[in-house]
């Protein structure tokens, strides 16, 4: 069962709206009329989300480590 991949995908889809939420709170991006826009407490919530993305990143890669593609066929 080949799950690395999706885990990794996962983790680089969270990673990127932790990074948006980052973004957003520190009034890079996104509309003015957003309630993230230039709040603090969007900032800390963008690098948590982001960290939690990381993290499923590399609990997919030590599944993808763990089982590898050769093996995975037998």
């Amino acid at each position: 069962m080949r799950i690395g991949m999706p885990i990794i995908g996962c983790g680089i889809v969270i990673s990127a709206f932790g990074i948006i939420f980052f973004l957003q709170g520190n009034s890079i991006v996104g509309p003015p009329s957003s309630f993230m826009y230039s709040n603090p407490k969007w900032i800390v919530n963008g690098l948590l989300v982001a960290a939690g993305g990381m993290a499923v990143i590399a609990v997919g890669i030590w599944f993808r480590s763990r089982h590898p593609r050769s093996l995975a066929k037998n």
